[in-house]
């Protein structure tokens, strides 16, 4: 498996209150799949992908990424981890404003050291001719375009995406939806995504619903669907 998480716990004290956050979350996602994490605010699901990616670390039990067990690596490897192997992909884009689109995504591709060429990556997020736009000329699906291009440009081996369609409209989430999509296709990039949009599961191999901390389902999709087939 290329995501292999077992017995994860994390906690956060607050003077004298202990919150469990994670109380021994199990999941496995393939290489190159589609992973979606289903769960209200508060579940866990944002944890648990701080984890995965690096951000955070957990308590107790493992996790392996690609035969890497994260939660054993010093800052310094950490840093290294997130820098080379995993894209972030936000609700609210995190671009840069005073650079423009081109810019924005070099300068991830700069600090990476199997960048893949600019140029290629504006064209696959259809965002070529927006190249030398500032972020307050675009609209936010086109915003968005470009966060996803800036995460894919270092060609990562895990692309996390933290609710990206939750400040979109219907449109607008559906094509960032088929751009993912083929994102995945092309590039052969394993996604992880947290949602609470449940009729986006239809579009992953593997869906988790997350509560209070725990993982209470966990399916696989047999049939996957187009994200142009998806409606909510």
């Amino acid at each position: 498996m290329f995501i292999d998480v077992s017995g994860l716990k994390k906690s956060y004290t607050t003077g004298l209150v202990t919150n469990e956050v994670l109380k021994g979350v199990e999941m496995k996602l393939g290489k190159g799949e589609i992973g979606v994490i289903l769960g209200p605010s508060g579940s866990g699901k944002s944890t648990l992908m701080n984890i995965i990616g690096g951000v955070d670390r957990g308590d107790s039990g493992k996790v392996i990424v690609d035969g890497v067990e994260i939660n054993n690596l010093n800052d310094n490897e950490l840093t290294e981890y997130r820098r080379e192997d995993i894209g972030f992909v936000f609700q609210f884009y995190n671009l840069i404003p005073n650079l423009t689109v081109g810019e924005n995504i070099e300068v991830v591709s700069n600090i990476s050291k199997s960048a893949l060429n600019i140029d290629e990556v504006l064209t696959a997020v259809e965002m070529q001719d927006k190249k030398h736009r500032f972020p307050r000329e675009l609209s936010g699906g086109e915003q968005q375009r470009v966060s996803i291009a800036r995460a894919i440009v270092k060609n990562p081996k895990l692309l996390l995406c933290d609710e990206p369609t939750g400040a979109l409209d219907y449109q607008t989430s559906r094509s960032i939806l088929r751009l993912l999509q083929q994102v995945n296709k092309e590039f052969g990039t394993t996604i992880l995504m947290i949602t609470h949009n449940g009729a986006i599961s239809a579009m992953a191999n593997r869906v988790f619903k997350m509560r209070s901390g725990e993982i209470i389902e966990d399916s696989v999709n047999q049939l996957t669907i187009s994200a142009e087939r998806i409606e909510w």
